[in-house]
């Protein structure tokens, strides 16, 4: 009931965001002189940006996190019958298990490698720059291993795994930087979220065409992998028509002209003088200290907490045990008596509620903010995982367990998908400054996908050696990432970047410094509604 009055509010609020005129926003415009905050709505430019970005990048990395899992019984007989062809004997088990790790782990050790290309790319190519450049590699994996049949080689896919995963290594941390610098603050953690909602999206559409009645079979394996490029292709066509991060221009390329006639494309007014005064501030900010390179960011003290946070929550985020959940959701299904044709569908059906949710955190994070849904989602979570335990221990001595054991699953889905799978890089994006910012991501990309890549890696052993015990670790990871978060990170919604740096120097034990000529933060105004005071820690 909590829940659905949350969205209520949400939606109503949304709604009101979304119609506020522009002549309403014009009234406010000026308060004895000074610039005053006008609450951002959405435009067609902004909404078309969101989604060209969030469907080119984001859907691709969901789309190749479960694009393997339906033809892989396929997969590995073409991974058999080739080898037969080259050597004249069947392969060893052993080296098919190898073949087919290798097949599904480049993926997220190419992530890994991607994350560490985000801040010299960001800051060279510019957020919109670097995801056009992704995308003409993104392209290339496709045709590989669309063609790996044809060609006769396993090695091809493998290969391509890898270098899609680069791709998506990129772009899971580029996408939310350019949408939560192109968004106002009072709509940039829904707007942050729309990535992990395509995600969400990929994993969906990449489960239905899985069937086996549609491309998951012998024949359409080949065609389901390679499909991957077409929504690459649709973004490096589109995506070059809208405007690049105005906080990049004017901070990092120093052209308030460009930054100006790109935050009037966006915003859909002329008067952008508040925004534009912010950004000063910022950039006044971060010059009174100096720019942070990658390695310094790990020394700087004002950052400290920060960084710790953003590290925190996302191997909160990966070692929580989605992952384990995914990946080992047919096993669960088929032990709680699921028939192994309709496997496939229950799956399906549990992709399609992780995408009701996905929907419903872009209404209510506004409402409810990052850190509510921080705190109930990794909650959700670690009541998840200990019922799941007690439930798969008991199944094959209460009848009905088995049925708890699924409710156990979607009940995880649910909470992970409202709080541990979005929240953690809309965070990242309002805890740190422009230059800093593709450093810090660059961090939480490595954290994100090393983490990923470790729980893949390891779970298999813990399963077979603990069993069902191994989601207590996970329940456990939850629940400590969960007191983190209430100890340690505060609300930061509808906040500017400074105003956010100012509630972590009280924690870091340093001062803002805006440098000569300051611009006070007080001299931007805003409405009673939208003053939000800091979360006390």
């Amino acid at each position: 009931m909590v829940l659905i009055g949350i969205v209520r509010k949400s939606v109503l609020l949304l709604l009101l965001e979304v119609t506020a005129s522009p002549n309403t926003a014009m009234a406010d415009t000026e308060e004895w002189g000074k610039p005053v905050e006008r609450k951002g709505r959405l435009t067609v430019v902004l909404v078309l940006a969101t989604l060209i970005a969030a469907f080119g990048s984001s859907f691709q990395y969901g789309y190749n996190v479960s694009v393997v899992n339906s033809p892989s019984q396929f997969m590995q007989q073409f991974y058999n019958t080739t080898y037969m062809e080259r050597y004249h004997s069947p392969m060893e088990e052993n080296v098919l298990t190898l073949l087919w790790s290798l097949s599904v782990s480049m993926f997220p050790l190419g992530g890994f490698f991607g994350s560490l290309m985000v801040a010299p790319l960001a800051n060279k190519l510019g957020r919109k720059g670097t995801l056009l450049f992704n995308n003409i590699f993104s392209i290339v994996p496709a045709i590989m291993m669309g063609v790996s049949e044809i060609a006769k080689s396993y090695e091809i896919i493998i290969v391509a795994r890898f270098i899609v995963g680069i791709c998506a290594g990129l772009s899971s941390t580029v996408v939310p930087m350019y949408l939560g610098e192109i968004a106002p603050k009072n709509l940039r953690g829904a707007l942050c979220i729309v990535p992990e909602l395509f995600i969400t999206f990929g994993i969906l559409c990449a489960q239905v065409l899985g069937i086996r009645n549609i491309l998951g079979n012998s024949t359409g394996w080949t065609l389901l992998l390679g499909l991957t490029g077409i929504p690459a292709a649709i973004q490096l066509l589109l995506l070059p028509f809208f405007p690049e991060s105005p906080r990049y221009m004017l901070i990092q390329n120093g052209d308030e002209k460009k930054a100006t006639k790109a935050l009037q494309r966006l915003r859909g007014w002329d008067d952008v003088d508040s925004e534009l005064l912010e950004m000063r501030q910022e950039d006044q900010s971060e010059k009174a200290e100096g720019h942070l390179s990658v390695f310094s960011l790990l020394s700087q003290r004002s950052l400290r907490w920060q960084l710790i946070s953003i590290v925190v929550m996302n191997m909160g985020q990966q070692l929580s045990g989605v992952n384990a959940i995914y990946y080992y959701a047919d096993i669960i299904y088929g032990s709680a008596g699921v028939r192994e044709s309709d496997i496939q569908y229950v799956t399906v059906g549990t992709g399609a509620v992780n995408v009701f949710m996905s929907v419903t955190a872009v209404f209510i994070v506004e409402a409810s903010g990052r850190r509510l849904l921080l705190l109930c989602g990794f909650g959700i979570c670690c009541g998840a995982c200990v019922l799941l335990t007690v439930a798969l221990n008991l199944q094959e001595t209460v009848t009905w367990m088995p049925y708890v054991s699924i409710a156990s699953v979607i009940i995880y889905v649910i909470g992970h998908a409202i709080g541990p799978s979005p929240i953690p890089y809309v965070v990242a994006t309002e805890m740190f400054r422009q230059t800093a910012r593709p450093a810090a991501f660059m961090v939480a990309g490595s954290v994100h996908w090393l983490s990923n890549f470790v729980v893949g890696l390891i779970f298999p052993f813990l399963e077979r050696g603990l069993g069902p015990y191994s989601f207590i670790i996970f329940a456990v990871i939850c629940l400590v990432t969960l007191i983190y978060i209430w100890l340690v990170v505060p609300e930061t919604k509808k906040k500017t970047f400074l105003e956010v740096f100012q509630m972590f120097a009280k924690r870091n034990k340093v001062e803002l410094n805006l440098g000569d000529g300051d611009l006070p933060l007080k001299e931007l105004k805003e409405s009673p509604q939208d003053a939000q005071k800091a979360t006390p820690f």
